[in-house]
């Protein structure tokens, strides 16, 4: 797909920041965060730092912070490296969610959580918030960095036990893995594949809705790649399992990294061999067929009952290109 790397998180970020994987092991690269050309992004429990505007609509750009900074402070653990700036500044990017602030909002950890935490040590202007709100007021190349830091941080959250013995891990590699001091296990960050289908019969799109999503709120089907499976046949088995439709010729288009909380998304399109509907009502709340003119109403926000695709997220991208006739 010709368009591919202009979706949201997949945007090339090298000519921005360099991986430079030959440092995380042995170079000493960590000992490099406490020097003066260092940055580093803090972020909350899951919410990174941004710096901008509070006008919705105002772009916003990445919150790093020199070394020394009050906010990192809060660090449990060592910073994780992304990579080298132009002319070799190190960044890095470190979890601070040790820090209590005044207020926990209730919307923290849903599914779009619209609060925003201020520390009392940074500009008005810095704010922790969710990526889901602020990946498309970012930069392409800011936004894809972002997702990485935040993917890490959180891989590193949820796996301080090592799955073999079960004692605590400790950070290696720059942060890019966790190593067992008992048993020597080597434990890696894990992306999750999942696939998301672009589902046609003629000029009709199979939508669905999951439960607890917003009112109005319907996408493409996605759902997990199995052990064993291949995309394609995950693609069938998704898209039968949930909506007992079934499907023929399915052929890949585009990808997306999805930090929430570590997936890549596999967006593919697919031919229905069928149409009846018979939900799984465990998965899906409902699903339904639309045409090409119901889309484009949903797009302008004219359709009674269904809403715009989100922002940034791929199932809106691929819509927008089927929508276009540019999915090629």
């Amino acid at each position: 797909m010709r368009a591919a790397e202009t979706v949201t998180f997949g945007v090339p970020w090298d000519d921005v920041l360099d991986r430079a994987a030959h440092l995380r092991d042995g170079h000493g690269i960590l000992d490099r965060a406490t020097g003066a050309a260092a940055r580093i992004l803090p972020v909350w429990r899951g919410k990174p730092l941004v710096t901008g505007p509070a006008d919705p609509d105002a772009p916003l750009s990445a919150g790093w912070l020199a070394a020394g900074h009050p906010v990192l402070a809060h660090a449990a653990e060592p910073p994780v490296f992304l990579g080298l700036a132009p002319g070799q500044a190190p960044r890095f990017s470190v979890d601070v969610s040790s820090w209590d602030p005044p207020e926990v909002p209730d919307t923290l950890g849903a599914f779009l959580d619209p609060s925003e935490q201020r520390h009392p040590d940074l500009t008005p202007d810095q704010r922790f918030a969710e990526l889901r709100a602020a990946m498309t007021r970012l930069s392409g190349p800011e936004a894809g960095i972002l997702a990485t830091a935040k993917a890490l941080l959180g891989w590193h959250a949820t796996h301080r036990f090592c799955a073999r013995c079960g004692t605590a891990t400790a950070p290696a590699h720059a942060g890019w893995q966790r190593v067992c001091p008992a048993c020597g296990a080597h434990h890696f960050p894990r992306t999750d594949p999942v696939v998301i289908m672009l589902v046609t019969r003629g000029d009709r799109l199979l939508l669905g809705r999951s439960p607890g999503w917003p009112p109005g709120m319907y996408s493409l089907l996605a759902g997990f790649v199995e052990p064993g499976e291949t995309v394609e046949a995950a693609v069938r088995r998704e898209v039968a399992e949930e909506t007992g439709v079934r499907v023929g010729t399915v052929g890949y288009l585009v990808s997306q990294p999805w930090p929430y909380p570590a997936s890549l998304m596999l967006g593919c399109r697919a031919k229905a061999l069928s149409e009846d509907i018979t939900i799984d009502p465990v998965e899906l709340e409902a699903a339904c067929w639309v045409t090409r003119a119901e889309m484009l109403a949903a797009v302008a926000g004219q359709h009674p009952d269904i809403r715009p695709p989100r922002r940034g997220a791929i199932a809106g991208f691929l819509i927008g290109h089927w929508l276009a006739d540019t999915l090629d």
